[in-house]
C-alpha cells in the first residue's frame, strides 16, 4: 500500500510501504560499516533518469547525494545502459565497468491531481534489489518525494537515518547597513522552498525547531525588549513564551516538544528557566548570580549543558534536567560557548575562542576527547543536522 502525503504529514517524519516485489536485503544494515577518516572513499551510486511524468524527483534525489560526503553520485553520461524498464533488473555487470555499488532505477506517474513515484534500489555486489518504495501526494509536493526517496536509500546503504527531508529554519538579511531587515524563514535542506515567517518589522533571531518541526520558537525584539517568541508554522499563529520580567532568549526544546529552556535575564543575574507549553508551568534551574546561558538537552532529556561565568570565564557545564548538580566539562584554554548535544549523544559540540580565534569543537558529555574541527573568523555557534 503506497505511502500517502497528507497537509499534516508533510511537517512529520515520513514512513512508506515496500513495492510489490519482494525485497531480499543484500546486507543486515549492522554489517554496513561507514568510517569517515583520511581513506574514507565515498560509495558510487547511480541514479538513472525516472521513467514517466515527472523524472526531476530523480534529479532531487541526485542532488540529495551530492550534498553528503557519504555517497557520490555517478555523471549519468558515463552510464553503460538506458533504463527503459525501472521494474525490471538492470544489466548489473555493464555498471561495474563504471565502478558503480548501487544503481537507482524508478517510476512517476500522475493522475487526478495526485503524483505516484516509486524506486528500487539495486546492489551490485549482490545483484539483489536491497530496497523499494512508493509515495504518493499532491503534485505541488513532488519534489519532497526526491527528498524522502534519497533518505530511504541513505538508511539503506549507509545504516544512518537520512536528513534530506528536513527543512533550515534561519534569519535572511537584506538591506543596507543603515536600513537593516531581518526576516525569519525556512527552506528545504537543499536551498528550495524558501517561505518567509516574519515581515521583517521586528529584530528576530537565534531560531529553533521544536522535534516535530510544526513550531520555531525565536528571540524577537517586539515592544524593545527581547522576549521568546513561539510562532505554529501550520496556523501562524504566534505569541510570546511565558510572562516572565526581564528578558528572555537562547530557546531551546525539550526532546520531547513538551518544554522550552530559555535564558531570563533580570538585571542581576542570568538564569535557566523552563516552561511547560500545555500548563505553562514554569521552573528556575539555577540562580548563582552569573550568566548562564545557551542551554541544549540530551537527546534522552534527562541532562543539560550550558555555558556559564560563575567560575570568572565562560565554560561549559552539564547538570540534572531538573537543575543541580552541575559539573563543569571544559578545561581548555580560552572561552567556551554555545554548547549543543549531538542526536546520539555521545558528543557536545562547542564554541571556543582564544584571542582573536574561534574555533568549532567537539567532546564527550563529560569533557574527555576534546578535539578541534574547524579555526577561522567568526566559526561560532554550531548545530547538529
Amino acid at each position: 500500500m503506497p505511502f500517502v502525503l497528507t497537509r499534516r504529514s508533510l511537517l512529520a517524519a515520513a514512513a512508506s510501504a515496500p513495492l510489490v516485489m519482494a525485497l531480499r536485503p543484500a546486507r543486515a544494515a549492522s554489517d554496513i560499516v561507514v568510517h569517515a577518516g583520511a581513506n574514507f572513499t565515498p560509495i558510487n551510486i547511480a541514479v538513472t533518469p525516472f521513467a514517466g511524468d515527472d523524472a526531476k524527483i530523480g534529479d532531487v534525489t541526485t542532488n540529495d547525494f551530492a550534498h553528503s560526503i557519504f555517497l557520490s553520485p555517478l555523471n549519468a553520461t558515463t552510464f553503460p545502459e538506458a533504463v527503459t524498464n525501472p521494474d525490471l533488473r538492470p544489466n548489473l555487470d555493464a555498471w561495474k565497468t563504471i565502478n558503480a555499488q548501487f544503481v537507482v532505477t524508478g517510476r512517476v506517474s500522475s493522475a487526478g491531481g495526485k503524483v505516484t513515484a516509486q524506486f528500487r534500489l539495486w546492489d551490485i555486489a549482490s545483484g539483489t534489489q536491497a530496497a523499494g518504495q512508493q509515495y504518493t501526494t499532491d503534485v505541488a509536493n513532488s519534489r519532497r518525494v526526491g527528498h524522502l526517496i534519497a533518505d530511504a536509500i541513505f538508511a539503506r546503504v549507509t545504516g544512518e537515518k537520512g536528513f534530506f527531508d528536513s527543512r533550515v529554519v534561519f534569519v535572511d538579511e537584506t538591506g543596507s547597513k543603515e536600513k537593516r531587515r531581518k526576516r525569519l524563514a525556512v527552506m528545504d535542506m537543499d536551498g528550495a522552498n524558501v517561505k518567509y515567517l516574519t515581515e521583517g518589522d521586528t529584530l528576530v533571531v537565534t531560531p529553533q525547531f521544536s522535534p516535530s518541526a510544526q513550531q520555531v520558537a525565536f528571540m524577537s525584539f517586539r515592544d524593545s525588549e527581547p522576549h521568546v517568541t513561539l510562532l505554529d508554522l501550520e496556523t501562524g499563529k504566534r505569541e510570546p513564551i511565558g510572562n516572565f520580567p526581564g528578558m528572555t532568549f537562547a530557546p531551546r526544546f525539550s526532546p520531547d516538544g513538551q518544554r522550552v529552556i530559555m535564558s531570563l535575564s533580570d538585571g542581576a543575574a542570568t538564569n535557566l528557566y523552563t516552561l511547560d507549553l500545555h500548563s505553562q508551568a514554569t521552573a528556575r534551574l539555577t540562580e548563582d548570580g552569573a550568566i548562564d546561558t545557551s542551554p541544549s538537552y540530551s537527546p534522552d532529556g534527562q541532562r543539560i549543558v550550558f555555558e556559564s561565568d560563575r567560575g570568572g570565564t565562560q565554560q561549559i557545564y552539564v547538570m540534572s534536567a531538573s537543575g543541580g548538580g552541575a559539573q563543569r566539562i571544559s578545561f581548555g584554554e580560552g572561552r567556551y560557548s554555545t554548547p549543543v548535544w549531538s542526536p546520539k549523544g555521545d558528543l557536545i559540540a562547542f564554541t571556543r575562542q582564544k584571542g582573536d580565534l574561534f574555533a568549532i569543537g567537539v567532546m564527550a558529555p563529560d569533557g574527555s576527547g576534546e578535539r578541534i574541527i574547524t579555526e577561522g573568523y567568526h566559526n561560532e555557534g554550531p548545530s547538529f543536522a
